[in-house]
């Protein structure tokens, strides 16, 4: 993480330094009152284009989903960066991978810099065909001034690949590109589980009714309308399909529940207490530093206990924690840094954590059973030398040159 930026897109309106975006999709409320004669295509809220690839469930009855973290660079990223992606997407063979968050960061001067370092990281995986996504960190605009590219030229640029899942935004929801990513079942065309991902922010702004944030920390949070579309679109899926869709929740920020869990209790910080945590929640992964939510807590937690569909809520942000814990039936977790080029740990052992984190989903009737690990550089024979070692950009398809 870095101090606290001046400017945070969720306070100030960009026009989309990549170009003007197309019209938002609909929500499921709204698409009924379409002007008659309209021939643009109805999707529910937040789903991925009309031509993005359809993803299922094996005959099986597996999927397997790798989720990377905190890949932030530039556009000389450590070439150890698109290592480590490639040969873990070359041993897992997953069907959809996610960088949650922070894909990029600053150092990117110009739009063509900003553009190459995206393809740098998704690029493993559009040359491969698998489907993938992002969520948005705390850093990916952190280039704005110099390259004048905000989140929403981003997510056009996104959206250009072939094997990209996100949705367009949602008109008058905070934050950008919310999504819904449906698995259809293996034994037909039935919606068996459901990605969620959401973004959640950069930073806190500077003051609200005149008072600072100072003491406090100031990363931003899950805002209510998106808790709210949250409620929403799974009781709508509920009427809809006559059942709970249970799914996964992907943002980049952690919840203030992940804290709680780690610690077994909301104002305790002893060895003891995080002891009675692990053996509490099932905890086990590495906990290197401190959990880094906003000043506020989003209330998404309580609503995932409501709506009881959300299997689990993963987090990045926090480069060295990769812990997972089951938080009062929501598997809690991390998924490592997997980016060479951002901080680490202290010292000679800066690159021992990165990797990124494997779910293997298996369909059980109605339900889907998850099963989760980490995978590591370290087990992947690549050097963890505490430097840098950026490579020249990943040349861009004439497609994503032009836009």
């Amino acid at each position: 993480m870095t101090e606290k930026l001046p400017f945070s897109r969720r306070t100030i309106l960009t026009a989309g330094g990549l170009g003007v975006l197309g019209a938002a999709l609909p929500t499921a409320a709204n698409a009924a009152s379409a002007a008659p004669g309209d021939t643009r295509r109805m999707s529910p809220a937040g789903s991925p284009r009309a031509t993005a690839p359809k993803l299922a469930f094996h005959p099986d009855g597996t999927f397997k989903v790798v989720q990377f973290n905190d890949t932030q660079d530039d556009e000389r990223t450590d070439r150890r960066t698109v290592e480590l992606m490639e040969k873990t997407l070359d041993q897992e063979q997953p069907d959809m991978v996610l960088i949650n968050g922070d894909v990029i960061t600053g150092g990117c001067e110009t739009r063509l810099a900003v553009k190459q370092a995206i393809n740098n990281v998704v690029w493993p995986m559009e040359s491969r065909g698998i489907p993938w996504a992002v969520t948005y960190g705390n850093h990916d605009e952190d280039s704005l001034p110099q390259s004048g590219v905000d989140e929403a030229g981003m997510l056009d640029f996104y959206r250009s690949y072939d094997y990209n899942l996100n949705a367009a935004n949602i008109a008058g929801l905070t934050g950008t590109g919310n999504t819904i990513v449906p698995i259809t079942s293996a034994a037909g065309p039935r919606e068996a589980f459901a990605l969620w991902l959401l973004d959640s922010g950069r930073y806190a702004p500077g003051a609200i009714a005149g008072q600072d944030f100072a003491g406090y920390p100031t990363w931003d949070w899950l805002r209510m309308d998106q808790v709210a579309w949250y409620r929403e679109e799974s009781q709508q899926l509920e009427q809809r399909l006559g059942r709970k869709l249970p799914g996964l929740m992907f943002i980049h920020i952690a919840l203030w529940e992940h804290r709680f869990m780690w610690w077994g209790g909301v104002d305790t910080r002893t060895e003891a207490d995080a002891a009675r945590g692990r053996a509490r929640h099932g905890i086990v992964g590495e906990r290197n530093e401190d959990e880094c939510p906003g000043p506020f807590n989003s209330g998404m937690f309580n609503a995932i206990l409501e709506r009881g569909d959300v299997k689990g809520v993963f987090v990045g942000h926090d480069h060295v924690n990769d812990y997972v814990g089951d938080y009062y039936g929501v598997l809690l977790g991390y998924a490592p840094g997997t980016g060479f080029g951002a901080y680490g740990l202290p010292g000679a052992e800066r690159n021992r954590m990165r990797g990124g984190r494997v779910f293997e989903l298996t369909e059980n009737g109605d339900d889907v059973q998850i099963a989760t690990r980490v995978v590591y550089a370290r087990d992947l024979d690549i050097d963890l030398t505490a430097n840098d070692q950026p490579m020249d950009p990943t040349p861009l398809a004439p497609r994503q040159a032009d836009i």
